[in-house]
């Protein structure tokens, strides 16, 4: 929806690498007796700098 119609993606490549990360991350934790894992911060400090965000949906008119 997004490309065909020119709006700014719902996710990034830094939310892509977050969910891809997940199952790998679950496995080293269970390997380690359920032991919790930090998720690393592919954005190297600046996920809270990332502007521009809405969701595509959010301003459609019905």
């Amino acid at each position: 929806y997004c490309l065909r119609n020119g709006l700014p993606l719902d996710m990034d490549v830094y939310d892509l690498a977050e969910w891809s990360c997940v199952g790998a991350l679950g496995r080293i934790s269970i390997e380690n007796g359920n032991a919790p894992v930090r998720v690393p911060d592919f954005t190297r400090g600046n996920w809270n700098k990332i502007q521009g965000y809405r969701h595509a949906m959010s301003q459609r008119k019905l």
